[in-house]
């Protein structure tokens, strides 16, 4: 067999369902059973695999649980076994955690070794030495200068984000690596918005690879899905820790990450009022067209209900969008922004649901100008979100007091909408966000 087609099988292997893989390995001999055990082509998924080009750093930026620590001990792994004279830096947060994780953990590099190639382990000279003549050494980035005067063709640096000297601690691992034609560094992280972290996804030789929890779910608990899932999935610590996402607070933004982290809630009190609030987009196949649906409790406080915005939809396609949420929650009233044709944003609205009552408003303020009463209420803990909105929360972050838009897309239209909901429900017509009926 060829190496290409080992290789297509391999990868066919590795996105299969453990049902499908128990299947196929059924039957095979136990001799064959062990050596495939070894062989981490056969297990690892697509985005496990080492990326091609002439990179000098390998950034990946995965989930829990994602396989970060077996890429990191196979990749080691390879370089020893296919270099004798390899000298190699195991570098971690700590000491121990390089022996607990790296070395001895249950995807280490001692534990995914077959027996003739598994290298000895010197704990007490922090040393990994290869039946072939490689070696490793334990390094921690709680205490950089013990990088100084080491040399090594290859690094492999795990949970960089969490580095107490992290910069320091890579600048100096960076002038070890100074054996060889072509010395590498591969690290793994969950990551966090740190400055190494940006510093090297803006690296124009690092060759980055991203992951999430949920694509190693094959070797993961079925129930620990279930529950980090159901109670974390689009939060901002879900996004992080699951989704291996970089969340970030935009310098000066009305929102920030915490605030709305604060404001989330599982339930709602009685609900004195409903409405939808409609943020159509200037025209057909631009913006979205931003569909919030937002109440007000007895309480008096404000509750997030959906983000049912619409992207890339005709006219009639979002019109629908608004009337199918507007039924879904009840609401008492849509209102609707109509500096884009307010008498064609009514027509559409009433074709797509004859019923709904409609109040057209005018914006004689920008999006950012509007938007500042409205985050003033959630910075007094007065609106709550009653789940993760990713996408809307994201548009949030973006908006900048005095400043231009700095989130995802050319328009906060789904952040837009909500803050019409909220200024019709908890702000009237005081004119703090220069709303007009029509």
């Amino acid at each position: 067999m060829n190496d290409r087609a080992q290789l297509s099988r391999a990868e066919l292997f590795a996105v299969q369902s453990a049902e499908f893989r128990a299947e196929l390995i059924h039957g095979m001999p136990d001799e064959v059973l062990r050596q495939l055990e070894a062989e981490w082509s056969w297990w690892a998924r697509p985005n496990q695999r080492v990326p091609p080009g002439n990179w000098r750093t390998w950034l990946v930026l995965a989930g829990r649980g994602f396989g970060k620590t077996r890429m990191g001990a196979e990749w080691v792994r390879a370089q020893a076994e296919a270099n004798p004279r390899a000298r190699i830096a195991l570098v971690g947060a700590t000491w121990a955690e390089v022996r607990r994780v790296m070395v001895e953990g249950e995807s280490g590099l001692l534990a995914i070794a077959p027996p003739d190639k598994r290298p000895h382990w010197s704990p007490s000279l922090g040393e990994l030495r290869w039946p072939g003549g490689a070696r490793a050494h334990v390094y921690s980035a709680a205490e950089p200068d013990t990088l100084r005067g080491p040399q090594h063709h290859f690094a492999w640096a795990d949970e960089i984000a969490k580095w107490a000297e992290g910069e320091a601690t890579w600048d100096m691992l960076a002038m070890t690596l100074r054996l060889g034609k072509h010395p590498q560094v591969m690290a793994t992280t969950t990551p966090r918005p740190v400055p190494l972290i940006r510093r090297l996804i803006a690296d124009e030789a690092a060759a980055v690879t991203r992951g999430r929890t949920i694509d190693n779910r094959a070797h993961l608990a079925a129930e620990f899905l279930r529950h980090v899932c159901a109670g974390y999935q689009g939060t901002r610590l879900g996004r992080q820790e699951l989704d291996g996402e970089l969340i970030d607070d935009v310098a000066g933004a009305l929102w920030t990450r915490q605030m709305l982290e604060v404001c989330r809630v599982r339930v709602a009190p009685a609900i004195k009022r409903v409405v939808v609030a409609v943020d159509p987009p200037a025209g057909i196949g631009g913006d979205a067209c931003g569909i919030v649906a937002v109440a007000l409790g007895e309480d008096l406080h404000g509750y997030i209900l959906e983000d049912a915005s619409i992207s890339n939809a005709s006219p009639e396609g979002w019109s629908r969008a608004v009337a199918g949420c507007a039924e879904r929650h009840n609401c008492d009233r849509v209102v609707a922004e109509a500096n884009n044709g307010g008498a064609m944003v009514r027509s559409l609205l009433t074709a797509a649901d004859a019923t709904l009552p409609i109040t057209l408003v005018h914006a004689s303020q920008g999006k950012v100008a509007r938007a500042e009463p409205v985050a003033a209420l959630y910075e007094r803990g007065r609106v709550h979100h009653l789940a993760a909105f990713p996408a809307l929360e994201d548009e949030l972050c973006g908006l900048v007091s005095g400043g231009d838009y700095q989130g995802p897309g050319r328009s906060p239209d789904r952040a837009d909408a909500l803050v019409w909901g909220l200024t019709e429900l908890m702000l009237g017509k005081r004119g703090q966000a220069a709303v007009r009926p029509l």
